[in-house]
Protein backbone atom coordinates (compact mmCIF):
# COMPACT_ATOMS: atom_id res chain seq x y z
CA UNK A 1 0.00 0.00 0.00
CA UNK A 2 1.43 3.40 -0.95
CA UNK A 3 1.18 6.43 1.22
CA UNK A 4 2.64 9.79 2.07
CA UNK A 5 3.84 11.88 4.99
CA UNK A 6 1.39 14.49 6.30
CA UNK A 7 2.38 17.20 8.76
CA UNK A 8 -0.38 19.09 10.57
CA UNK A 9 0.84 22.34 12.16
CA UNK A 10 -1.37 24.43 14.39
CA UNK A 11 -1.12 28.16 13.74
CA UNK A 12 0.93 30.33 16.09
CA UNK A 13 -0.45 32.31 18.99
CA UNK A 14 -3.12 34.79 17.85
CA UNK A 15 -3.49 38.35 19.08
CA UNK A 16 -6.72 37.32 20.86
CA UNK A 17 -5.95 34.50 23.29
CA UNK A 18 -8.24 32.73 25.74
CA UNK A 19 -11.25 33.00 23.42
CA UNK A 20 -13.33 30.70 21.25
CA UNK A 21 -11.74 31.60 17.92
CA UNK A 22 -13.52 29.88 15.09
CA UNK A 23 -14.38 32.24 12.24
CA UNK A 24 -13.12 35.28 14.16
CA UNK A 25 -10.04 36.23 12.15
CA UNK A 26 -7.54 37.21 14.83
CA UNK A 27 -4.07 37.58 13.28
CA UNK A 28 -1.12 35.59 14.60
CA UNK A 29 1.47 37.47 16.62
CA UNK A 30 5.01 37.90 15.30
CA UNK A 31 6.16 35.40 17.94
CA UNK A 32 3.47 32.94 16.83
CA UNK A 33 4.53 33.20 13.20
CA UNK A 34 8.19 32.72 14.15
CA UNK A 35 7.34 29.67 16.27
CA UNK A 36 5.58 28.03 13.31
CA UNK A 37 8.39 28.86 10.90
CA UNK A 38 10.90 27.34 13.32
CA UNK A 39 8.75 24.24 13.88
CA UNK A 40 8.35 23.67 10.12
CA UNK A 41 12.00 24.29 9.23
CA UNK A 42 13.61 21.18 7.86
CA UNK A 43 10.34 19.45 6.93
CA UNK A 44 10.68 17.90 3.49
CA UNK A 45 7.38 18.66 1.76
CA UNK A 46 6.19 18.97 -1.82
CA UNK A 47 3.04 20.90 -0.93
CA UNK A 48 1.92 23.43 1.68
CA UNK A 49 -1.77 24.01 2.34
CA UNK A 50 -3.42 26.39 4.79
CA UNK A 51 -6.72 27.68 6.06
CA UNK A 52 -7.82 31.01 4.65
CA UNK A 53 -7.92 32.61 8.12
CA UNK A 54 -5.03 35.02 8.64
CA UNK A 55 -3.68 33.40 11.83
CA UNK A 56 -2.96 30.21 9.88
CA UNK A 57 -2.20 31.77 6.50
CA UNK A 58 0.52 34.12 7.83
CA UNK A 59 2.22 31.23 9.62
CA UNK A 60 2.14 29.09 6.47
CA UNK A 61 3.41 31.90 4.25
CA UNK A 62 6.40 32.31 6.59
CA UNK A 63 7.39 28.76 5.64
CA UNK A 64 6.98 29.08 1.86
CA UNK A 65 4.46 29.23 -0.99
CA UNK A 66 1.02 27.91 -0.01
CA UNK A 67 -2.31 26.80 -1.40
CA UNK A 68 -5.32 28.19 0.47
CA UNK A 69 -8.14 25.79 1.27
CA UNK A 70 -10.97 27.14 3.48
CA UNK A 71 -11.99 23.59 4.39
CA UNK A 72 -9.09 23.67 6.86
CA UNK A 73 -10.80 26.45 8.90
CA UNK A 74 -11.54 26.05 12.59
CA UNK A 75 -14.96 24.91 13.81
CA UNK A 76 -17.51 27.72 13.54
CA UNK A 77 -18.41 28.60 17.14
CA UNK A 78 -21.48 30.59 16.08
CA UNK A 79 -22.74 32.94 18.83
CA UNK A 80 -19.77 31.96 21.00
CA UNK A 81 -17.17 33.00 18.44
CA UNK A 82 -14.75 35.52 19.92
CA UNK A 83 -16.00 35.01 23.49
CA UNK A 84 -13.99 33.85 26.49
CA UNK A 85 -15.25 30.65 28.13
CA UNK A 86 -16.29 32.68 31.20
CA UNK A 87 -18.74 34.62 28.98
CA UNK A 88 -20.56 31.44 27.88
CA UNK A 89 -23.26 29.60 29.83
CA UNK A 90 -21.25 26.92 31.69
CA UNK A 91 -23.91 24.21 31.25
CA UNK A 92 -24.13 24.81 27.49
CA UNK A 93 -20.35 24.85 27.18
CA UNK A 94 -20.11 21.62 29.20
CA UNK A 95 -22.65 19.92 26.94
CA UNK A 96 -20.65 21.05 23.91
CA UNK A 97 -17.37 19.65 25.27
CA UNK A 98 -19.14 16.40 26.21
CA UNK A 99 -20.73 15.95 22.77
CA UNK A 100 -19.91 18.65 20.20
CA UNK A 101 -22.19 17.04 17.65
CA UNK A 102 -25.30 16.83 19.82
CA UNK A 103 -24.78 20.23 21.48
CA UNK A 104 -23.12 22.60 18.99
CA UNK A 105 -22.75 26.30 19.82
CA UNK A 106 -25.89 28.34 19.02
CA UNK A 107 -25.74 29.10 15.30
CA UNK A 108 -22.46 27.21 15.07
CA UNK A 109 -21.14 24.17 13.33
CA UNK A 110 -21.61 20.56 14.39
CA UNK A 111 -18.51 18.43 14.95
CA UNK A 112 -19.65 16.04 12.20
CA UNK A 113 -19.77 18.96 9.72
CA UNK A 114 -16.19 19.94 10.60
CA UNK A 115 -15.10 16.31 10.24
CA UNK A 116 -16.87 16.03 6.86
CA UNK A 117 -15.17 19.10 5.38
CA UNK A 118 -11.76 18.03 6.72
CA UNK A 119 -12.35 14.54 5.28
CA UNK A 120 -13.07 16.13 1.88
CA UNK A 121 -9.87 18.22 2.14
CA UNK A 122 -7.86 15.12 3.08
CA UNK A 123 -9.37 13.09 0.24
CA UNK A 124 -8.32 15.79 -2.24
CA UNK A 125 -4.66 15.81 -1.15
CA UNK A 126 -2.40 14.13 -3.69
CA UNK A 127 -0.19 11.40 -2.20
CA UNK A 128 2.92 13.52 -1.67
CA UNK A 129 4.63 14.92 1.43
CA UNK A 130 2.40 17.75 2.63
CA UNK A 131 2.34 20.40 5.35
CA UNK A 132 -1.08 21.71 6.39
CA UNK A 133 -1.07 24.80 8.62
CA UNK A 134 -4.46 24.84 10.29
CA UNK A 135 -6.35 25.06 13.59
CA UNK A 136 -6.68 22.85 16.65
CA UNK A 137 -10.20 21.68 15.84
CA UNK A 138 -9.34 20.85 12.23
CA UNK A 139 -6.26 18.93 13.39
CA UNK A 140 -8.41 16.92 15.79
CA UNK A 141 -10.94 16.31 13.01
CA UNK A 142 -8.14 14.99 10.78
CA UNK A 143 -7.04 12.60 13.55
CA UNK A 144 -10.65 11.49 13.93
CA UNK A 145 -10.99 10.87 10.18
CA UNK A 146 -7.61 9.23 9.55
CA UNK A 147 -6.97 7.37 12.81
CA UNK A 148 -10.49 6.69 14.04
CA UNK A 149 -10.05 8.63 17.30
CA UNK A 150 -13.41 9.29 18.93
CA UNK A 151 -14.37 12.70 20.29
CA UNK A 152 -13.12 11.77 23.78
CA UNK A 153 -9.75 10.47 22.59
CA UNK A 154 -8.93 13.50 20.45
CA UNK A 155 -9.17 15.73 23.53
CA UNK A 156 -6.88 13.44 25.59
CA UNK A 157 -3.75 15.35 24.54
CA UNK A 158 -2.91 19.03 24.22
CA UNK A 159 -2.30 20.76 20.90
CA UNK A 160 -0.95 24.18 21.90
CA UNK A 161 -0.11 26.86 19.36
CA UNK A 162 2.61 25.77 16.88
CA UNK A 163 2.09 22.07 17.70
CA UNK A 164 3.12 19.65 14.98
CA UNK A 165 1.50 16.26 14.38
CA UNK A 166 3.14 14.01 11.79
CA UNK A 167 1.31 11.09 10.22
CA UNK A 168 2.01 8.42 7.67
CA UNK A 169 -1.13 8.33 5.53
CA UNK A 170 -2.04 5.24 3.53
CA UNK A 171 -4.12 5.44 0.42
CA UNK A 172 -7.22 3.34 0.52
CA UNK A 173 -10.91 3.79 0.70
CA UNK A 174 -11.04 5.44 3.12
CA UNK A 175 -7.53 6.72 3.77
CA UNK A 176 -6.05 5.81 7.14
CA UNK A 177 -2.98 6.93 9.05
CA UNK A 178 -0.59 6.29 11.89
CA UNK A 179 0.72 9.11 14.10
CA UNK A 180 4.51 9.08 13.82
CA UNK A 181 5.30 12.31 15.66
CA UNK A 182 3.87 14.87 18.06
CA UNK A 183 5.82 17.99 19.02
CA UNK A 184 4.13 20.41 21.40
CA UNK A 185 6.86 22.15 23.36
Amino acid sequence: MTGFRLHLLRHGEPELVGRMLGRTDSPATAQGIAACAARASGLDVARRVTSDLSRARACAEAVGPVEIDPRWRELDFGAWDGLAAAEIDPQALGRFWDDPDAAPPPGGERWSDLAARVRAALDDLPPEPTLVVTHGGAMRAALHVLCGFDTRTIWAFALPYASLVTLDVWNGSPRSAQVTGLVTG
